[in-house]
């Protein structure tokens, strides 16, 4: 089983501290949950840790090997906030070079992907699109995924369609996801991370996240 940590990482943008006191370790098998409001650094550090996002100080490891660039040999996979995949490329076409073959049965039959599979990424809605290149990315072939706002623009209904899908896949990955739909993180993930003025609160009890001041209170 392998586990990535990432600690120490600090980042600064025009002298502004963003990151200044992050760790955290995600293990194959549980889904870890980050949160934060706007602009608190969440999609800054998934960057760090993919690699595509210069720190001014960061270890990233898995199993305590050092990680420069996390996309090198597959070992992490990142789903940005912004569309990533190609229009002009039919989606079986796609998926076929980004899914890991060892999950391909899996992801072949999800209904999202069997009603659109001949079609091109600009000829479906921006709510099928999002689902579509999620699921791409967590069937991968990476050891660890990094979800940013995997459930924006997309409806309650088809959330709740792919939250066991993400558990699923969690099983034998490891899974940090961040959104600001607080509620649906709460729900698919294992341990929760906030975010808070550049440093990392592992919460413990969701009435936490009321004592930082990033809910005022827990709908229950």
């Amino acid at each position: 089983m392998y586990t990535l940590k990432a600690d120490s990482i600090e980042l600064a943008f025009d002298g502004r501290k963003i990151l200044r006191d992050v760790h955290l370790s995600c293990k194959q098998g549980e889904v870890i949950g980050l949160l934060g409001r706007n602009g608190c650094g969440k999609s800054s550090l998934l960057k760090i840790i993919f690699g595509t996002l210069t720190a001014a100080h960061r270890y990233v490891s898995i199993n305590d090997q050092f990680i420069h660039k996390g996309y090198h040999d597959n070992r992490i996979a990142y789903l940005p906030q912004h569309n990533y995949l190609p229009t002009g490329i039919r989606l079986d076409k796609l998926a076929k070079i980004l899914v890991d073959p060892f999950s391909w049965d899996d992801f072949a039959e999800l209904p999202i992907y069997q009603q659109n599979a001949n079609k091109t990424a600009g000829q479906v809605s921006g709510g099928e699109l999002r689902q579509l290149e999620t699921m791409m990315i967590i069937h991968s072939r990476a050891d660890f995924i990094l979800l940013d706002e995997p459930f924006t623009h997309i409806s309650p209904i088809q959330a709740d369609a792919f939250k066991p899908i993400i558990r699923a896949c969690a099983k034998r990955k490891g899974i940090i996801v961040t959104d600001h739909q607080y509620y649906n993180i709460l729900e698919v993930s294992d341990k929760v991370i906030l975010l808070n003025n550049g440093c990392t609160k592992h919460i413990i009890d969701n009435e936490e996240l009321v004592t930082y001041g990033y809910l005022s209170s827990i709908n229950r």
